[in-house]
């Protein structure tokens, strides 16, 4: 039954939404194991569009967040307001206080920003003056970025990446989705209505079903034994990789490859996961936490070909012992 909700959520949004079923796939996959989403990709490729039309189609409360670099933590998370009537002071909250919060452009503006909105993200709680506030459930960020080349970013720290469930490469669309975009949005009477199909209680029914679905111990072996890769590569017989990497991933990412993968899995009408469900994942839930050094830089390697390389070359059905 949720199953052919999750169907109709998709259907609606790409009534507005052209080709990008990757990224809607991931924002939902976040959405159903309360994981936050990194979006990645140059401007104009239907970022904060794909977020908006979500939020629609879900009766959730959603805000959205316009990062610059003048904005200050008290415009994300609210401040103290001197009330002259009753001479006190009274909290004004922020837009944070909502259950989807699009985060667009978030290394455009300062890092006391960014920590501000990764804090309430960790603790899903906000200080304001002397009182601690619990924010709503559900409660999740979609931030947007673009490239960390471009003019006037402020890129977020490892620490804080790390703490988004997955980071998710936006490429450019196929010639025949960028032909029906043009078509779509050349024509000025287009309607982006969409219907909203999920409630916060199919949501939370969601969430059980997936926390039900199963994972053999060979395929959590092989969750482990990736990310032990990316710590350890010359115990993998990867040495041509190690040169590159500085830093493996943090634990985060073995919880996080399991909640993922089991997602997919449910989303497919499955209730047990598949070595599919698992790379298909890894390469959004590792690529941002691998931290490589210059020499990386130098021969133009991203963490991205590092993942590909990994799941080619680890098997599912073997451990490496560490001396």
């Amino acid at each position: 039954m949720h199953q052919e909700k999750i169907q109709q959520v998709i259907e609606e949004v790409k009534k507005v939404v052209v080709g990008q079923d990757r990224m809607i796939n991931r924002l939902l996959v976040g959405l159903f194991t309360n994981g936050h989403i990194l979006l990645e990709g140059v401007p104009g490729l239907a970022k904060t569009l794909t977020v908006n039309t979500l939020a629609k189609v879900l009766h959730l409360d959603f805000k959205r967040i316009q990062f610059t670099p003048d904005l200050l933590p008290s415009d994300l998370i609210g401040t103290m307001i001197y009330n002259q009537q009753e001479a006190n002071f009274e909290v004004k909250k922020g837009p944070i206080f909502a259950n989807i919060i699009l985060a667009d452009e978030v290394n455009r503006s300062p890092a006391k920003v960014q920590s501000a909105l990764l804090e309430a993200m960790q603790e899903k709680q906000v200080t304001i003056g002397e009182t601690t506030f619990q924010l709503d459930r559900p409660f999740l960020v979609l931030a947007t970025q673009n490239p960390v080349d471009q003019e006037g970013t402020y890129p977020l720290p490892e620490a804080q990446v790390d703490r988004f469930m997955m980071k998710v490469h936006i490429d450019y669309p196929s010639k025949e989705d960028e032909m029906e975009v043009m078509r779509r949005m050349a024509n000025m009477q287009f309607s982006s209505e969409v219907n909203a199909i999920l409630s916060k209680e199919d949501i939370f029914a969601i969430r059980s079903a997936i926390n039900e679905v199963k994972i053999a111990e060979p395929l959590e072996n092989y969750i482990i034994e990736l990310v032990f890769a990316t710590r350890f590569p010359e115990k993998y017989g990867l040495k041509d990789e190690a040169k590159y990497i500085q830093f493996g991933v943090s634990p985060r990412a073995s919880i996080n490859l399991n909640l993922a993968s089991r997602a997919m899995a449910y989303m497919d009408g499955r209730d047990y996961v598949l070595p599919e469900d698992i790379k298909a994942v890894a390469e959004d839930v590792l690529n941002h936490r691998i931290i490589l050094n210059y020499e990386a830089e130098a021969d133009n390697i991203s963490t991205r070909d590092l993942v590909r390389i990994f799941l080619d070359k680890i098997p599912i059905n073997k451990s490496v012992t560490l001396k």
